[in-house]
């Protein structure tokens, strides 16, 4: 029997769940939405007319990306809401493109984490993590089968997306650090209402994977 593609998103979301509770298996998923989340705020910095400095990944899943210019409240709004984008579209990607066409978001990832390896790591855990998840992403791209290729993507795409889920109700710890508190101190909205909106967004990336597929099965 064929499933439906709500199905399979289901059935994902099920892997997805497992495997974080895997210990060791789990991290270098783990440190993939970290460096989504980073990588976002990095990319954000460019695009508004700064610059990256440095990108640290932690082995606990913890990072920073430090910036030179562009708009902060830009930069620091990018982060949790890019990594529940980068899940959507990895995700939608790998289900609706071709194999050659998902297989160039694999290539793309592999190239992003190259660079970040090459310009921006500066000490040894980073170094490590960007090394692991290049051989991690790079392992699908020499498999014979497309179908490795694929659900290996979308794997990975629904766990960056359910991490994007969780990932910035951790901000509510009393402790006034991370993304949350530097909106709060720049727009006087309380820090709250950044984690709710952060928080939508991700359940919204997840919604749309839910929704259009149901869609896409009827026609």
């Amino acid at each position: 029997m064929k499933l439906t593609s709500r199905q399979q998103l289901a059935i994902f979301i099920a892997i997805a769940f497992v495997i974080d509770y895997l210990p060791f298996i789990n991290l270098p998923f783990l440190w993939s939405e970290t460096f989504f989340h980073e990588i976002s705020h990095g990319i954000a910095a460019v695009i508004t007319g700064g610059k990256i400095l440095n990108i640290t990944l932690n082995f606990d899943g913890s990072g920073l990306c430090t910036t030179s210019g562009g708009i902060r409240f830009v930069t620091a709004f990018s982060g949790y809401m890019g990594s529940a984008l980068w899940g959507l579209l990895i995700y939608g990607c790998a289900s609706a493109l071709s194999r050659r066409n998902a297989t160039i978001i694999v290539v793309i990832i592999v190239i992003m984490l190259a660079i970040t390896l090459l310009l921006w790591a500066r000490d040894i855990p980073s170094v490590t993590i960007l090394i692991v998840l290049l051989l991690m992403y790079a392992l699908p791209l020499i498999s014979a089968s497309w179908f490795n290729v694929k659900y290996f993507i979308q794997v990975v795409g629904v766990f960056v997306m359910l991490d994007a889920v969780r990932s910035p109700l951790y901000l509510l710890d009393g402790r006034d650090l991370g993304d949350g508190a530097t909106l709060s101190s720049l727009t006087g909205i309380p820090e709250i209402i950044w984690v709710a909106v952060w928080f939508m967004i991700a359940i919204g990336c997840l919604y749309i994977l839910w929704k259009d597929p149901a869609e896409t099965d009827k026609e």
